[in-house]
C-alpha cells in the first residue's frame, strides 16, 4: 500500500510539482492547501509523513507542528521554507521537525527526505490510519483531494450499500453521471446494467416509449417491440438524468412504477414486474420546480430519499491542477502528444479561474490545447483566449458586490484618471477587495494574482476590520 504523505503547500503549481514527483516514486499523497484543511485531515487519520509549507494563508505551519507532536508523535514533519527563512526552519528543528527543505529544491532532496522519514516512522503509524491511494489516483471516475471531494466519497460508499432512491443535485458540468455510476459501482447490482437516460434530449411525445418500452403497432413507426430503459436496467440501475425536465404525464406513470416496481409498456396489455433502482440528477432546484408546479411534489419527495449535492470546481480550487494534470496526460496519449505538465503561470492562470462550465469546462480547455499545440509543457500563452494571463479586473461582475469592491471595479473600468486625488491607502484597500471577490473570497488565489503573500492579505483585512469597530465604537 501506498505511504500515507499529508502535502500541506498553498501554491497550487508547487503543490502540483511535490505531488507528481511522489506518486511517480510509488508513494501515496493527499493535497491540501490552508492550515485548517490539514487539521482536519490530521484529525481524521495521522499521516505517516507531513510536508509542510511553513507559510500558509490562516496560519503558522508550526502550529500544526506543535499540534503533531503531542497528537501524534509517531508522524514524521518535513517542513518547507523559503531560502530566505533558515531561521525559521531551525526553530521548526527545535520545534521536533524530522528534516527541512529550503525552497528551490531538487527532486533528489525531495524524494531522499520522505524516504528517510518514512524509514524512520514507526511501522504502526499505519494501523488505524484510514486508507487514501482511492483519493489520490481518483475514486469509481472522480478526481480530487478536497475535503469536498472527500465527503462525496464517503458519502457514495454509503450510498451504493443501500438500495434506496438517490437524488444528485448540482450546476451542469460538476459530474452527476459520475456520481451516480460510482453509486452503482459500490452497490450489490455493479455485475447488471446500468442505464442512463436524459430526460432533456429526448422528444416529450417519444420519452414514455424510451422509459417503459413500446409493442410492435402501438403508434405510427412502432416496427418492431422495443425494450424500454427500464427494463434493460432490470436488476441494475436506471439513471434519470435532468429528471426535472420531465412532462408531467409522464411523472404519473414514474410515479406509480416507483409505487408497484412494475411497467408497462406501450401498446401492452399487462404491466411487467422489473427490479430497478432509481438514480436521478438535476441541475436545477427541484424545491423551486415543485413551488412552480412543474413537478409533482408526491414524486419529489418519493424520489429525494437520498440526497446528494455535487460541489461546483470554484468551491474546491484544490482539485482543480489535478483535474488538469490527470486529463493532460490522458488526452496527449490519445492525440499522440508529449505533455508532461503546466508550467507555473499556466497553472496559477486555471487555478485563478471560477469555472462557471465546472469540470466539463476544465477538460474542454485542456483537450484544446493538447490538440492545437505540442509539449512538453503547457504555457498560459497556450491556453485559449478567453484565458488572459492577467486576468482583467475590468472583468470582474458588479452585480452584488459590496460597495467598496463595486466601487474598485467602477473606477477600474472608468481609467486610471478616476483615481486621481483617491488615498494610496484606500486604492490597494478596494483592490485587494474587489480581487478577493472575483476569486470567491479565495484569498491564497486572490494573493497570487495581485502578486502578494497570502499572509499580507490577511494582515490587511484583519488591520482594516479593526479600524471599522473602532469607527463603530466612537
Amino acid at each position: 500500500m501506498p505511504a500515507r504523505i499529508l502535502l500541506v503547500e498553498d501554491t497550487a503549481s508547487l503543490s502540483l510539482l511535490y505531488q507528481t514527483v511522489l506518486t511517480r516514486a510509488g508513494h501515496g499523497v493527499v493535497s491540501v492547501f490552508s492550515l485548517a484543511e490539514a487539521r482536519q485531515r490530521c484529525e481524521q487519520a495521522a499521516p505517516r509523513v507531513v510536508l509542510l509549507d511553513l507559510q500558509l494563508p490562516d496560519g503558522d505551519g508550526l502550529e500544526l507542528l506543535d499540534r503533531l507532536r503531542i497528537d501524534a508523535p509517531d508522524t514524521r514533519v518535513i517542513v518547507i521554507t523559503a531560502n530566505g527563512s533558515i531561521n525559521r526552519a531551525v526553530q521548526a528543528m527545535r520545534a521536533g521537525a524530522f528534516d527541512f527543505l529550503v525552497k528551490p529544491f531538487d527532486e533528489g532532496r525531495l524524494l531522499s527526505a520522505v524516504e528517510n522519514a518514512l524509514a524512520s516512522a514507526p511501522a504502526a503509524a499505519d494501523d488505524d490510519a484510514e486508507a487514501v491511494p482511492e483519493e489520490v489516483t481518483g475514486f469509481e471516475g472522480f478526481i480530487g483531494t478536497s475535503m469536498a471531494m472527500a465527503e462525496i466519497y464517503r458519502m457514495v460508499r454509503a450510498i451504493g450499500r443501500s438500495t434506496a432512491t438517490v437524488f444528485i443535485t448540482g450546476e451542469s458540468g460538476t459530474g452527476k453521471e459520475v456520481c451516480a455510476r460510482a453509486i452503482h459501482a459500490m452497490s450489490t447490482r455493479r455485475a447488471r446494467p446500468f442505464v442512463p437516460l436524459n430526460c432533456a434530449a429526448i422528444p416529450r411525445d417519444l420519452l414514455e416509449s424510451e422509459v417503459f418500452g413500446h409493442l410492435k403497432g402501438a403508434f405510427t413507426g412502432a416496427l418492431s417491440d422495443k425494450p424500454g430503459a427500464a427494463a434493460v436496467a432490470d436488476g441494475g440501475t436506471l439513471f434519470l438524468d435532468e429528471i426535472c425536465e420531465m412532462d408531467l404525464s409522464l411523472q404519473t406513470k414514474l410515479l406509480r412504477f416507483l409505487q408497484t416496481s412494475t411497467i408497462q409498456p406501450v401498446g401492452a396489455a399487462r404491466p411487467v414486474q422489473v427490479d430497478v433502482r432509481i438514480v436521478c440528477a438535476t441541475n436545477r432546484d427541484p424545491a423551486e420546480e415543485v413551488r412552480a408546479g412543474r413537478f409533482r411534489e408526491d414524486l419529489y419527495y418519493r424520489l429525494h430519499v437520498v440526497p446528494i449535492h455535487m460541489p461546483p470546481l470554484r468551491q474546491r480550487p484544490g482539485d482543480i491542477m489535478q483535474i488538469a494534470q490527470t486529463s493532460l496526460v490522458d488526452f496527449s496519449a490519445e492525440e499522440g502528444k508529449d505533455f508532461v505538465g503546466f508550467d507555473r503561470e499556466a497553472a496559477e492562470v486555471l487555478t485563478a479561474r471560477p469555472w462557471p462550465g465546472n469540470v466539463r469546462q476544465l477538460l474542454n480547455v485542456v483537450r484544446n490545447v493538447v490538440v492545437l499545440n505540442d509539449g512538453p509543457l503547457v504555457s498560459a500563452g497556450m491556453l485559449p483566449g478567453e484565458f488572459p494571463a492577467t486576468p482583467a479586473v475590468s472583468a470582474l461582475p458588479l452585480h452584488g458586490l459590496p460597495p467598496a469592491q463595486e466601487t474598485a471595479v467602477s473606477r477600474s473600468s472608468a481609467g486610471i484618471a478616476s483615481l486621481v486625488g483617491t488615498p494610496m491607502a484606500d486604492v490597494e484597500r478596494e483592490l485587494i477587495e474587489a480581487t478577493i471577490a472575483h476569486c470567491d473570497g479565495s484569498i491564497p488565489r486572490a494573493a497570487r494574482m495581485l502578486e502578494l503573500s497570502p499572509s499580507t492579505i490577511y494582515r490587511k483585512l484583519e488591520m482594516w476590520t479593526g479600524v471599522q469597530r473602532r469607527a463603530g465604537a466612537q
